[in-house]
């Protein structure tokens, strides 16, 4: 049988809620929509790691980021560690990879950048994670570029600027490469968008012009209407960036078909993260610093995923709790490399095709910069704890944790009274507490403490 093209479509910081299939009301995503529409929507999927640069070392790696040391943002992915690409390069595919890198640059702070310094420089080969050929891509891309307008390298190091709306011009970088892809072998294409990520120098979202009139009209979701934070001011343009990546990925989606590969194309389509719009990480626990995501709360850990392509059909609705931390063992299982117990996760093909007897149905998720954290959420529950008086940029493990946030997601779905004190929830902690450390001992392979908050 054919192997598949594989193209992953992923965004930076983008909430669920965003999207027409996980409940926009407003006109954003027409083409995500139909995708799902064809193949799966996961309605419950989390990611483990809501932090830029860490969640990409997994996505790169199939490991959790404290095994490969880059547990927070500025740690350059190992050399010596076997990646996604690597593993698509023996499996006979030929990898791309377009916008947003964030795996090569080392920072000791958030102060000036260590040298060699790739944030704003061509990224050398053997800082690639694998990926030898097709390279569209800027380590930063927030610092080499704006919403509009700025430059990114290719694979010779060269540098590449562009004039327009960002989405559309990475977009073009995409198309490019799908304009002379000559079909000799199957392809795995990474499209690494930032929208949308707020413009980090400017401290705001930059949707594309007119954004604000155009979504003027927009309901915030219920965390936001609650808490406040910036949503009131920043959401229209929020939305912009996720209207314009909908929009550029319908050009994708031509593209394939013009080419003739839309069928043997598996399409993936997920975030990083979420943003919780400076509505979390105001409490005393804080230990580290924030600004949109770095928390256990659902507007951070609850992203999109569409699947769509041979083997993923039929417009299904997962409702199981899954992990993005799987996307690159289900990539490679796409590929017919069954990478076993190499890599963390599960074959999210299984989980579609509705093998889920005897599947624990939780997600766990590493927490750091804000604090050094661990998380688990159920169907029922949300519980997490913090290391306290480590600082989560320097420190991303502990052999002590004590109790942060619990929520009953039955009674509390936004999150929105922490229970963590309430006596009458005891034993329930103490289960979630038992759960926690079995998930912590099988990432990290230490079963630490986790003190009770009476004790604390």
């Amino acid at each position: 049988m054919e192997k598949p093209n594989i193209l992953f479509y992923f965004s930076d910081q983008q909430r669920a809620d965003t999207l027409g299939c996980y409940g926009q009301k407003l006109n954003i995503s027409p083409h995500l929509d139909r995708l799902a529409q064809e193949g799966v929507l996961f309605e419950n999927a989390f990611t483990a790691q809501p932090v830029c640069g860490p969640c990409r070392a997994l996505f790169q790696t199939g490991r959790y980021p404290t095994e490969i040391n880059c547990y927070r943002n500025a740690q350059p992915l190992p050399a010596n560690v076997k990646t996604v690409a690597d593993y698509m390069d023996e499996a006979g595919y030929e990898t791309a990879y377009v916008g947003k890198w964030h795996l090569a640059s080392y920072r000791d702070t958030y102060g000036t950048p260590a040298n060699p310094d790739y944030e704003c420089n061509p990224i050398p080969l053997a800082q690639r994670g694998g990926y030898r050929g097709f390279w569209r891509v800027s380590d930063v891309l927030e610092a080499t570029s704006h919403g509009y307008d700025g430059y990114i390298f290719d694979e010779n190091m060269q540098k590449r600027e562009f004039k327009g709306y960002r989405t559309d011009c990475i977009t073009d970088f995409a198309l490019e490469y799908l304009e002379q892809y000559n079909g000799e072998k199957p392809f795995f294409l990474t499209i690494s968008h930032i929208e949308p990520h707020h413009q980090n120098d400017r401290g705001c979202y930059e949707g594309p012009d007119g954004s604000k009139q155009r979504f003027a009209e927009y309901e915030l979701p219920e965390d936001l209407k609650a808490l406040g934070g910036d949503a009131k001011e920043m959401y229209p343009d929020y939305l912009g960036c996720c209207k314009s990546l909908d929009d550029n990925l319908g050009r994708i989606i031509d593209m394939l078909k013009k080419k003739g590969l839309y069928e043997n194309t598996i399409l993936i389509y997920s975030s990083d993260h979420g943003s919780h719009f400076k509505t979390r990480n105001r409490d005393e626990h804080l230990m580290g610093g924030d600004d949109y995501k770095r928390s256990c709360h659902d507007s951070c850990l609850k992203v999109p995923l569409v699947i769509a392509g041979p083997g993923f059909r039929g417009g299904k609705k997962v409702s199981e709790l899954v992990s993005t931390a799987s996307l690159p063992k289900t990539f490679l299982a796409m590929a017919g490399t069954d990478v076993g117990s190499r890599m963390i996760g599960e074959n999210l093909k299984h989980v579609a095709d509705g093998h889920t007897d005897g599947r624990i149905n939780r997600i766990f998720a590493q927490i750091s910069e804000s604090r050094t954290g661990r998380c688990i959420r159920t169907e029922d529950y949300l519980y997490s704890v913090y290391a306290p008086g480590l600082d989560g940029w320097q420190e991303g493990s502990s052999d002590y944790y004590e109790e942060d946030f619990l929520y009953d997601l039955k009674k509390d779905p936004y999150q929105l009274e922490n229970l963590v004190r309430d006596p009458a929830y005891a034993e329930i902690r103490h289960a979630l507490s038992l759960q926690l450390l079995e998930e912590i001992e099988k990432a990290e392979g230490e079963r630490p403490t986790i003190a009770p908050v009476s004790d604390s």
